[in-house]
């Protein structure tokens, strides 16, 4: 029964969504109020029936219907609750199925949240995202189909992958990739609904684009963030990156939609980079196309890709759909995208947002072609080639301090031009702090040339940024006779487009530092130790206390008793690095035992173990500020709430009640096809 529910609500939902494109699309040409309504309606009812899908799949896991496909894949009685319903994104299928609802969710909120605005131009938007809906409901009929009927029933399944019911993140990580991905094919949805109502010189869609831009972002931000602890925190390697393909795939459409996010500033100042702002956000929608056929069609070898299977070519034919699409588009409207402004000097805003630009493509690129050169070498040559860390390291290390310099750049300079004068002003205290920074850098014994130069920029940069708040502070306090905390505060809630940029400088300029720090600092041992025996590193003094088991319902788990010890010897803490061995997997899970301060992590990995206890291998690692990489990405996802909550809506204008909204739809609208 809750197969037939589950596998007829994705078939409903196909039909539905198909009516709301043909609905949305004759609404518009047509001038017909009736059918834009209905097309709105049966947005809400997409979202309706994938919800009741996502819901009867939970259920199906919840109480271990072996009968239902997906169930049979990825169940087990014996997994606890809380692994039980994250399994739901844990294989392809039913990723697939949750990438359904999250984007069936963001459709109905664009058109709740826009139902009264722009003429034809949401409903196009709209149209478009019910055309990704149905790719998806497609795969979810097809390739990708977790409803299947199973006969004759398991009395039991395997259990999700090791791997993701090891560690609560898994709970957190696929969401917000899922959020920040699929959110990005609203700017898109509005890239296109411009292209195709011909509303591309007047920025509507730029100012309707830009919350759901930032939004978006953030959730991608705060995912690979989470992807980063989560390796730091499971995989037991000492790292947080390792320039793995899907890894990389979740990088390539952040780095575009950074690109954008700032590209968009200058188009909406100064009218320039109009071609420029919708291919970037047509780059990014493909890009996290690609992220998911990298990571759902087993085509690269990755501890991420937990799925292979013959639905890559489903997702390599819709991308050249969409690219061929989205270019036939812009070339015909490639007249009407023409820049209207001029850029200024060299030391303007908008220059150092254009630099800003060119780094990303750069890095973008460089990313992209090491990713797809295995895969493109082995297709055409046959050959297995492996393009590994340092490759990306030496390619895009260079870039990363060049970046950091314009982190620190870009605010301090005005739009259009500055005088000397302004700019001796503005750049005194971040030179000074640059300097300090590397003083202090050469101080600690830093040698390597790169890490130099990201020490030196993040204080600059850091410096320019804190130096925004103060030069706003102290102007208000002089206008108003407020307090300083009154000053800010108000300085942020007024202006909060624009502190939420510099808040997230910080969070990422605390990610540089603590990736620099840990990179360039850390340092490593290993040993074999018998029980009472101890390991010395960096000054801290660890015992080896002797080797424990336990029996666990889904795995059986092996830790190693390491007392940390004081200064006069005495135990001040017990760290357990773990082994975890489950019946479904022939590799045991590391699990390290990772004691977290802000100035260093000390990072300890059982390696190996004598069954009888009479010695175990650890790898100990310490590594300064690693800590200040998670704590940058919560202030990066914070600066883009300040963003989002408090900056000021310039979009207002633009805003027009139903009656005019239908008046628009049925006015001819100039060079729409």
């Amino acid at each position: 029964m809750i197969r037939i529910l589950g596998h007829s609500s994705i078939v409903a939902a196909l039909l539905v969504a198909g009516y709301g494109v043909a609905a949305a699309v004759g609404g518009v040409r047509r001038g017909r109020a009736d059918l834009l309504s209905s097309a709105r309606v049966a947005t809400y009812a997409t979202f309706a029936l994938l919800l009741a899908a996502n819901l009867a799949m939970v259920y199906a896991l919840v109480t271990h219907d072996f009968s239902v496909g997906y169930v049979a894949q990825v169940g087990n009685r014996s997994t606890p609750l809380f692994y039980t319903v994250i399994s739901l994104w844990g294989a392809l299928e039913g990723s697939i199925l949750f990438w359904g609802l999250v984007l069936a969710g963001y459709s109905a909120a664009v058109v709740f949240l826009n139902r009264d605005r722009h003429g034809s131009l949401v409903p196009y938007a709209t149209a478009t995202l019910l055309v990704i809906g149905i790719f998806f409901y497609l795969l979810l009929l097809g390739p990708a189909d977790p409803f299947t009927l199973v006969d004759p029933v398991p009395a039991d399944g395997p259990g999700p992958n090791p791997l993701l019911q090891n560690h609560i993140l898994m709970g957190i990580h696929p969401p917000l990739l899922y959020l920040g991905y699929v959110g990005l094919s609203v700017p898109f949805a509005f890239a296109i609904g411009a292209l195709l109502s011909g509303r591309v010189e007047d920025g509507a869609w730029l100012r309707l684009t830009r919350r759901w831009t930032i939004a978006a972002w953030a959730f991608l931000s705060l995912a690979i963030m989470a992807g980063m602890w989560w390796s730091y925190e499971v995989l037991g390697w000492g790292g947080y990156w390792a320039w793995d393909p899907v890894e990389n795939a979740s990088f390539l459409p952040w780095l575009t939609a950074t690109a954008f996010l700032h590209s968009a500033m200058v188009e909406e100042r100064r009218g320039l980079l109009r071609m420029w702002n919708l291919s970037l956000i047509v780059a990014t929608f493909l890009l996290t196309i690609f992220g998911t056929f990298l990571t759902r069609s087993g085509i690269v070898a990755s501890v991420h890709a937990f799925a292979e299977g013959e639905i890559g070519y489903w997702f390599l034919g819709f991308i050249a759909v969409c690219l061929v699409f989205s270019l036939a588009l812009l070339l015909g409207r490639s007249a009407a995208l023409r820049s209207e402004g001029r850029l200024g000097g060299v030391a303007t805003r908008e220059t150092v947002f254009l630099f800003n630009n060119l780094l990303l493509t750069v890095f973008t690129f460089t990313v992209l072609l090491g990713t797809v050169y295995p895969l493109v070498a082995e297709a055409f040559r046959g050959v297995k080639v492996s393009v590994g860390a340092p490759f990306f390291n030496r390619m895009t290390l260079p870039l990363i301090v060049a970046l950091l310099f314009l982190l620190g750049v870009g605010p301090a300079l005005p739009w259009r031009a500055a005088t000397r004068e302004e700019l001796k002003e503005r750049f005194r205290v971040p030179t000074i702090a640059a300097v300090a920074a590397l003083a202090f850098a050469v101080l600690v014994g830093t040698r390597n040339p790169y890490a130099f130069a990201a020490f030196a920029f993040a204080g600059w940069a850091g410096a320019t940024n804190l130096q925004e708040f103060w030069r706003g502070a102290r102007a208000r306090m002089r206008a108003h006779g407020e307090g300083p905390a009154t000053a800010l505060v108000r300085l942020v809630r007024s202006g909060g487009r624009r502190y939420g940029g510099y808040v997230a400088h910080l969070g990422i300029l605390m990610m540089a530092v603590g990736i620099a720090a840990s990179s360039v600092f850390r340092v490593e041992t290993e040993r074999t130790l018998r029980p009472g025996e101890t390991l010395e590193i960096e000054g801290y003094t660890l015992r080896f206390d002797g080797v424990s088991a336990r029996e666990e319902p889904r795995r059986f788990v092996v830790w190693a008793d390491m007392a940390l010890l004081d200064a006069a010897g005495e135990p001040r803490e017990v760290l357990r690095p773990r082994l975890n061995f489950y019946r479904t997997s022939d590799q045991p899970v590391t699990t390290p035992a990772v004691r977290e301060r802000p100035h260093r992590d000390l990072y300890l990995v059982l390696m190996a173990f004598e069954r009888d206890g009479s010695s175990v291998t650890i790898q100990a690692l310490v590594q300064p500020l690693v800590v200040w990489i998670w704590i940058g990405g919560v202030v990066v996802a914070l600066g883009a709430l300040i963003s989002l909550l408090t900056g000021r809506r310039r979009g207002k204008p633009g805003r027009l009640s139903r009656t005019d909204a239908i008046r628009l739809t049925r006015a001819p609208t100039a060079g729409a096809p």
